[in-house]
């Protein structure tokens, strides 16, 4: 089907279902915009179900936790082209995270209404020749676009009327950045703007609808802490797994079932809160270390990098300190990794330096060195130190950047998915010891350094969702590699 594929009496009963409703009017404006059918979904329909209820005046505080890259923004800008169309003079506010990302939204939604399809379903509705900026826009009706970011300035502006019937809302879209959520200190701020400001900018407290729709980052999230009582109203809760009790999926053309299992078992925590929508604190599942095969040899024409994690104090009696330890870490030419080697010990700044540089002379020069930057000039005056120190070998450090899980959960996907070896040697048991119980253990030093060597090999530009698909992309195709293996056939 395309846009141009339908005579006029198609087009003139299309165009009355797309005025009647929201989900027709997202499937009509895709196809004319795009040319080609929107990829629907169940959960298409659940979603605009449930804006209908806003609509009409059903529902006042919902909640919609919908995976990544699962329509959530092409639905929520639909709802506000359709619901201008319905009332003109409608005044919404739109949030995200990012500035950036809430004017981008708002642009997209103003140039919908500018489209001659639009226009076909909606003649009545008109932009003011004013309004050239992404992120404020009006109509002649006097409607209002007003879009800004998490923490951003929203005085002078409201959303909704004081009057009968629907007249705009509060939508915010993703409140949270998926690599800040797990900082107590920026989700706290989050939260704070959403009482402070942005649920004081309802025109009528009582009837302007507040839209909140995102995936899930924490049990403290927005999302999360709304559902507690934070702000002691009731909210409507719409919530959509990827992967559905019944073990379906719930978009199989995007993501099948097995790709889904594969991409929890890469990284377990991150899919339960941005794609179960069951975010849950870490229990050691991070990593699952009886998947490590042990081997007796490295392969021949592996590259290597020994990442260094410094410890913060040195032994003293009756204390268990952290241990400063160097991983050396392997990518295969097959495109396995491996840990060849584990260097741990506890003493001071003379026994550390001595440590870093016998270790790089018995590594040789073809061996990466990298080490983490603290904060402040203290850690760039002791990576110049460990450079200078290190002459002749090829050494970076960098600035630490998220916390520890979000650090560790690229090498833990590795891990997860069987592609990770380590060589046989004494330190193997207290390694798989610290990976299990990670991060709640004692000590997680062998894993800061494996992970900051695994970022050092393995750069590249692309988040933990993208990494977690390709994974499941690499499995799927090994598996299939391997039953279409004659060798591993069975012959009976």
């Amino acid at each position: 089907m395309s846009a141009t594929s339908f005579n006029p009496a198609e087009r003139l009963a299309a165009i009355g279902w797309a005025r009647e409703d929201l989900y027709d009017f997202a499937r009509w404006m895709f196809l004319q915009r795009k040319g080609f059918p929107w990829g629907k979904a169940p959960h298409h329909r659940v979603v605009c179900d449930a804006l209908m209820r806003v609509f009409r005046g059903e529902c006042k505080r919902l909640i919609i936790n919908i995976p990544p890259r699962y329509s959530k923004t092409e639905l929520v800008k639909c709802f506000v082209g359709w619901t201008m169309g319905q009332a003109p003079d409608s005044e919404f506010i739109y949030t995200s995270y990012s500035g950036r990302l809430a004017a981008a939204s708002s642009w997209d939604i103003r140039g919908m209404l500018q489209e001659p399809a639009y226009r076909e379903v909606f003649p009545e509705i008109a932009l003011r020749e004013d309004s050239q900026a992404k992120d404020e826009w009006r109509t002649t009706a006097g409607g209002i676009m007003y879009a800004v970011g998490e923490g951003g300035t929203i005085t002078g502006y409201g959303a909704g009327k004081h009057r009968p019937g629907f007249g705009g809302a509060i939508i915010i879209d993703d409140p949270h950045k998926a690599d800040e959520a797990r900082s107590d200190v920026i989700r706290q701020g989050v939260i704070e703007w959403f009482q402070n400001t942005l649920e004081s900018r309802k025109n009528d407290p009582e009837n302007t609808p507040i839209i909140l729709i995102m995936q899930r980052l924490h049990e403290k999230d927005l999302a999360g802490w709304l559902m507690d009582g934070g702000n002691g109203e009731e909210w409507e809760h719409v919530c959509l797994p990827a992967l559905q009790d019944d073990g379906t999926a719930i978009w199989p053309e995007k993501h099948s079932a097995d790709r889904l299992r594969m991409m929890q078992l890469a990284a377990p925590y991150t899919f339960a809160g941005q794609y179960q929508q069951r975010p849950s604190p870490p229990e050691g599942n991070i990593f699952k270390p009886d998947k490590i095969e042990v081997v007796d040899a490295v392969p021949v024409g592996t590259r290597f990098v020994r990442g260094w994690d410094f410890a913060a104090s040195i032994e003293e009696p009756g204390k268990d300190p952290d241990w400063t330890v160097g991983g050396k870490l392997g990518l295969t030419p097959s495109g396995r990794w491996i840990i060849a080697d584990i260097g741990r010990l506890r003493g001071g700044p003379e026994t550390v330096e001595a440590a870093l540089l016998n270790t790089a002379r018995r590594d040789g020069p073809g061996t990466r060195v990298r080490g983490p930057q603290d904060p402040g000039q203290a850690g760039k005056s002791q990576a110049a130190n460990f450079t200078k120190l290190l002459a002749g070998f090829t050494v970076t450090f960098k600035p630490v950047s998220g916390d520890k899980i979000t650090r560790a959960e690229p090498f833990a996907a590795q891990v997860n998915v069987g592609n990770v070896m380590m060589v046989r040697a004494e330190w193997n048991n207290a390694l798989i010891d610290e990976l299990r119980v990670f991060p709640n253990g004692t000590h997680d030093d062998q894993v800061d350094a494996l992970s900051d060597a695994f970022d050092e090999l393995n750069i590249n530009n692309f988040g933990m969702l993208d990494y977690m698909q390709q994974l499941a992309q690499q499995a799927e195709q090994a598996q299939q590699a391997k039953s279409n293996d004659p060798t591993n056939q069975n012959p009976h």
